[in-house]
């Protein structure tokens, strides 16, 4: 509870930055609209509202937010426990990996049966995936920046051979593997659009990610050692098997991201088939301040930019580049925000001022 003379600002810094962030983002955004010869007004009503107000841009959004949303929550909770999960990219190719193979190797198997299982072969693949920096970091030191950066390229990479070799489609002209049994789809939500079930399988992943987080004695681990990894082991904590838990967990709702592109989508796997979702998710997380419901909130601003942005260069004549630049400004002004906070609780001004009885 907030005392009378406890500062407002580190209260509201956490909620207002974000939201400054995005707004000199699009104000910079604006800018470049403008200089390239365009209205920016006019592009940015056609951008939101092609992509929340209309129906089928709507239902787009939506497609675009469940991979970027379960994403996001893998990178979260890896920063919970003080890991930088850099490999949900990875993470993601190889949950799609293992939803294909439930799919294509375990035919026959009624729809309420399948889908969960094909959905639990994405999380256990991308947990795995998670686990291997897990491990590194904690039994032999490896910094999980490094390892998790490289094994999405061994991910990439390993997709890319199976789908060219061993589960191509008989004359296929690209990669990509057989049609998946509809038993192993996720339904339709919005009737005559792409909007499938897999937002809501990250609804229910936020959900359940929060309860363990705030209210379960995991979730209390799990901050402990991202705040303090001696005192926490000196609590009796097993630090190095959070780490690998965590470490698991966010390999495992990155690799369900996977499985909602493969499940939901594309009902096969596809070489290279996620456009840069990983990496969309570690700025998502960084936007959110560690706060899972501003997860949902960004994941559906990052949803918005990318339904929106062909309509914006079709309609308004914008380039899509402005869209992944507004992106990054994001991220940019966001990583200015954290090292202003971090420099004015240097120099004490988000310190609580004492009485004067105090000061005596």
């Amino acid at each position: 509870m907030m005392t009378k003379n406890q500062p407002i600002l580190p209260i509201l810094l956490p909620i207002l930055s974000p939201i400054v962030a995005i707004a000199f983002a699009l104000l910079v955004g604006a800018i470049l609209i403008a200089f390239s010869g365009n209205n920016p007004v006019i592009a940015y009503t056609v951008l939101f509202n092609e992509s929340l107000t209309n129906y089928y841009g709507f239902g787009s959004t939506l497609t675009k937010t469940a991979p970027l949303l379960l994403a996001g929550l893998g990178v979260l909770v890896a920063l919970k426990a003080g890991q930088f999960n850099i490999g949900a990219e990875g993470q993601i190719y190889m949950g799609g990996l293992g939803s294909t193979l439930v799919g294509l190797y375990l035919p026959g198997l009624p729809a309420w049966i399948h889908l969960p299982l094909a959905l639990l072969g994405g999380f256990l693949f991308g947990g795995i995936w998670g686990s291997i920096p897990g491990y590194l970091k904690a039994v032999r030191g490896v910094n999980e920046v490094i390892t998790t950066l490289l094994l999405n390229y061994v991910a990439l990479n390993l997709v890319g051979y199976l789908v060219q070799q061993p589960l191509i489609e008989p004359g296929a002209p690209s990669p990509y593997s057989p049609l998946l049994p509809e038993t192993s789809w996720l339904p339709i939500i919005l009737p005559q659009t792409q909007a499938h079930a897999g937002i809501l399988v990250g609804l229910i992943a936020a959900i359940v990610l929060w309860v363990v987080l705030a209210r379960s004695p995991l979730g209390y681990q799990i901050a402990a050692v991202g705040m303090n990894p001696t005192a926490a082991r000196y609590a009796g904590m097993s630090v190095k098997r959070t780490i690998i838990l965590v470490m698991a967990l966010a390999g495992g709702l990155a690799g369900l991201a996977g499985s909602s592109e493969v499940l939901g989508l594309r009902h096969r796997l596809f070489d290279q088939f996620s456009p840069g979702y990983g990496y969309d998710a570690i700025a998502i997380a960084f936007l959110s301040r560690g706060n899972i419901a501003g997860v949902v909130a960004t994941s559906l601003f990052f949803g918005a930019l990318r339904s929106g942005a062909n309509v914006m260069q079709r309609s308004a004549n914008v380039p899509v580049t402005v869209v992944y630049a507004i992106q990054g400004l994001t991220v940019l002004f966001i990583a200015i925000s954290f090292a202003l906070e971090r420099r004015f609780k240097f120099q004490g001004f988000f310190k609580p001022q004492m009485h004067a009885d105090e000061r005596r």
